[in-house]
């Protein structure tokens, strides 16, 4: 029983990852109906900033993380502003675009870090804390705690500020919007840098738990993705109930398929979409295809 109770804590602080890397995912959809296939790859900077700021500069972990942010957020700003002027006529382009762009984020780190990649120190010294004889991680609260926060502050940012709303107004009906003074390329410029600093904070607080290297994007991605489509692509409830239970299924199939893990994650997830296609919440965006 305590041994199952430590993989849980691991399956959530893991799970609180995967529902950062879904929101942001689920923010670009709902707001421009576009999945962003560069996700993963910017999750993978997100990492590899935190970690350099942090031991190379010696910045205090959270200020590295908040660097982190903004050197993605840039990079979100970026992709949104190419991808711009094929919103609504090439969408097919625009997905085609955001793998490019992947590809060559990933190029571009294996040219700044090197392809071997690094270990990342946990920034928490405390012993684990010991709970009734479970042994639970300092830092695994910590990525639970502010992984919490993450999602509270852009729950209260979608729904009490003028922007928040305008991008959910923009995710409705963008020609609506438009007609209302709403400047939708301001709106999804804005989805997009969140997203990106969403996938910062994510792969800031996966550092210390993973190897950071140029691949990780990959692997990191892929869960995001998924528990993005198991909650319901576009809720950012959804988000947060796939993500959870993404890490808690993978950390408890770690424990008992080892090596085969990853096939179990899987074959569960394709059951669950084959049961439920549309996810936990369902469709909450309107398709611009």
């Amino acid at each position: 029983m305590q041994v199952f109770l430590q993989t849980l804590i691991g399956g959530i602080s893991f799970g609180a990852v995967y529902a950062l890397v879904a929101m942001g995912f689920s923010i670009v959809y709902r707001t421009m109906g576009l999945v962003n296939f560069a996700h993963g790859s910017v999750v993978m900077i997100g990492a590899y900033a935190a970690s350099t700021f942090y031991m190379a500069s010696r910045l205090p972990f959270p200020v590295a993380i908040v660097v982190a942010i903004v050197v993605t957020g840039l990079i979100g700003l970026i992709i949104e502003r190419v991808l711009r002027p094929l919103e609504g006529r090439d969408f097919d382009l625009m997905l085609i675009g955001t793998i490019g762009f992947g590809t060559v984020l990933e190029a571009l780190a294996i040219l700044i870090w090197g392809a071997t990649g690094h270990a990342v120190p946990s920034p928490v010294t405390a012993a684990p804390l010991d709970v009734l004889g479970i042994k639970i991680r300092t830092y695994s609260l910590l990525v639970i705690a502010v992984a919490t926060v993450a999602t509270v502050l852009l729950a209260l940012f979608l729904q009490r500020t003028k922007k928040g709303a305008a991008m959910q107004a923009v995710a409705m009906d963008p020609q609506a919007a438009t007609a209302v003074g709403i400047h939708v390329g301001r709106s999804n410029a804005m989805a997009f840098a969140i997203g990106a600093g969403l996938a910062a904070l994510a792969g800031g607080l996966v550092g210390p738990m993973l190897y950071v290297s140029p691949v990780m994007g990959g692997s990191l991605g892929i869960k995001g993705f998924a528990a993005a489509i198991f909650g319901g692509f576009g809720s950012i409830p959804g988000a947060i109930v796939g993500g959870m239970a993404f890490g808690i299924l993978d950390s408890v199939a770690a424990g008992a398929f080892q090596g085969y893990s990853e096939l179990i994650v899987f074959l569960v997830f394709a059951v669950a979409v084959m049961i439920r296609p549309t996810g936990i919440f369902g469709e909450r965006t309107v398709n611009r295809a």
